[in-house]
Formats: C-alpha cells, structure tokens, sequence
C-alpha cells in the first residue's frame, strides 16, 4: 500500500523543483544525519548538533530540513557515479541504484525516520516531489539523454522500480546481495513487458 502510494506520488510530480542549496546548509545536514537515526528529524536535534542558530537555515522546519538531506543524497549520488563504466543503460540505471544504498546504508535508520517524516498526512506532494527527484537524478548519473513522452515514461516506470526496492532496503538492507537481487527481478519483469509490448505492436518478429 505505501509502496503503491510513493510511486504514484513520485511520478504525478516529476517537473518538481529542488530546494535551496548552500554550503552551510550542506554542513548542517552532515552534523545532523549520524544522529538522525536515534535523535530524530527535529528542529531540536539541529541545533544540538549544528548550532543555535541553525534552524534559522531550515524555515520550513523538520520537513525543509529532510526534503533538503534527499536533495543532498541526489547530488552526492550523481558526482560518485561520474566513475561508473558500464557501456549498457540499463545496468548503469542498476550500478546507480546499488551504489546510491551503499551510500547511505550508514544511515538506514536516518532514511527511516526521514520517509516517516514525510508520510505524515498532510505531506504527500512533498515525499511525491522528493521521490521524483530523486528518480530523476538516477536516470541523470546514469547518462540518460531521453525527451519528450520517453522520458515521462522512463521516470514513472522506475519511480515503481525504485520505491519497492527502497522498502526492500529499508527492511533488509543489511543483506545487499538479496537486495541487488530483489533489484534484478524488477528490472527484469520490466524488460519482458517492454519486449512483450514490441512483439504486441508488431515492432518486432
């Protein structure tokens, strides 16, 4: 149910801005995610961490603070990938997915907590345009040049993808061999019904 909801909110919104972004944000953030996990996204924990002043960074309160940490997960997951070589699109799509859970497998827990945040009623334009960001800069570090209708649908289909790994993650992520295979059994069923759909239309013999 709550995988279903994410990805459909994440590919109504995939035109969606981004936050502001500056370095002393960036150094709040990285003060707040280690003890994220057990403290909680409050407004309360930054200012422990990063300073009395800090919330005067985050107007928009626990919420600014967590849509802007994703922000910084998208563009982090971007510059590592630029080392990626892997000719193929698609297995580039999978080596960035992979590599954006190592990422922050340090912080599951603050991952957790942050999606909680966000799934409060009330926030689901915001966890849509957070999700379709973040698809969006999967296809990016994975050298996508797509236009037009393609790229629309290349996005709402890995919004799908990519919740149901998430939630795989989130509950075994500790385990990273299953989750790579619970990765490729997505993206496998989407490409028998992308071949399907060609044999249909008469694309192919």
């Amino acid at each position: 149910m709550i995988g279903t909801r994410m990805a459909g909110c994440a590919a109504a919104c995939l035109t969606s801005g981004r936050p502001e972004r500056s370095a002393a944000r960036d150094a709040a953030l990285d003060c707040i995610a280690p003890v994220a996990g057990q403290a909680g996204w409050t407004i309360a924990t930054l200012r422990t961490v990063a300073g009395p002043d800090a919330d005067l960074l985050f107007p928009g309160g626990a919420v600014d603070l967590v849509e802007a940490w994703f922000d910084r997960i998208d563009r982090d997951m971007i510059e590592v990938a630029r080392d990626l070589d892997e000719p193929r699109l698609s297995r580039r799509v999978r080596a960035v997915i992979l590599l954006r859970l190592e990422q922050i497998a340090p912080d599951r827990a603050a991952f957790r907590r942050a999606l909680a945040v966000l799934l409060t009623p009330g926030r689901g334009h915001i966890l849509a345009r957070t999700l379709a960001r973040s698809v969006d800069a999967i296809w990016e570090a994975a050298g996508d040049h797509a236009q037009g209708a393609a790229w629309y649908t290349k996005r709402a289909t890995l919004a799908a993808i990519y919740v149901q790994v998430l939630l795989f993650w989130l509950a075994r992520g500790d385990d990273m061999a299953a989750v790579a295979a619970f990765l490729d059994r997505r993206l496998a069923r989407v490409a028998r019904f992308g071949r399907m759909k060609q044999r249909l239309s008469g694309r192919t013999a």
